[in-house]
């Protein structure tokens, strides 16, 4: 069984029948770094890939990005999942939740989904936008309490949006030039926990940033890089 990790998929499905994705086999997890964008509008179609996904011989987790629709995923049923709470989405795919810790071949990883929209003033409240893609103040409580339990240790880290320290480290002409609570949240734990590597996919490129940060976007890669 191996871990892998990629990028944005934003509901495409070329990124699971392309010959990168032939590598994953049986009992293998791929999870992907927020924007997975196939829970978007509940339509029979929608549900017909999700079926799709949800019976490949390997595990799909995800967390959530700025497109996904937060009103859709939280319809679906919250399970026990690895030692924390996820929603199965379908078969063997899951949601992962903020704040979360997951254990998968003995190796633990946090994870918090959302991010900010800089595009939010073209969008549709409730539609194609949802407020709550920022997290609350109980969930960055439920995070800090679970890394505490943990003695602010895990082996990974996987976000969509980075903490602002990195972003502005990567100079992309991006519109998070300025600080909200979750890249602020984000610079906390990177100071306050002990983890290897750091997984994010808001920024649609795959870098590397020394010592420990990886941005995915296309490439599907084991998570030990």
């Amino acid at each position: 069984m191996l871990i892998y990790v990629t990028g944005d998929v934003h509901g495409d499905l070329s990124r699971f029948k392309g010959r990168s994705a032939k590598k994953l086999k049986k009992n293998d997890v791929l999870i992907v770094c927020g924007d997975f964008g196939f829970v978007w509008d509940g339509s029979k179609k929608e549900a017909a890939t999700l079926k799709w996904l949800g019976k490949r011989g390997y595990e799909i987790l995800f967390v959530e990005g700025t497109h996904d629709n937060l009103d859709l995923l939280a319809q679906y049923p919250l399970v026990e999942y690895r030692g924390g709470s996820a929603r199965q989405i379908s078969g063997r795919c899951y949601q992962l939740l903020r704040g979360e810790i997951y254990t998968i071949e003995e190796r633990s990883f946090f994870t918090f989904g959302g991010g900010e929209s800089p595009d939010m003033d073209t969008r549709v409240p409730g539609e194609t936008w949802w407020e709550n893609e920022l997290p609350s103040q109980q969930e960055l409580s439920h995070g800090r309490e679970n890394l505490a339990a943990h003695n602010n240790q895990v082996d990974f880290v996987v976000t969509h949006q980075p903490s602002y320290t990195v972003n502005n480290f990567l100079e992309l002409d991006s519109d998070l030039h300025h600080t909200n609570q979750l890249a602020a949240f984000f610079d906390e734990i990177s100071q306050t926990v002990e983890f290897q590597r750091w997984f994010f996919g808001c920024c649609h490129v795959d870098k590397w940033i020394p010592p420990r940060y990886r941005a995915l976007y296309q490439e599907i890669l084991p998570i030990d890089l």
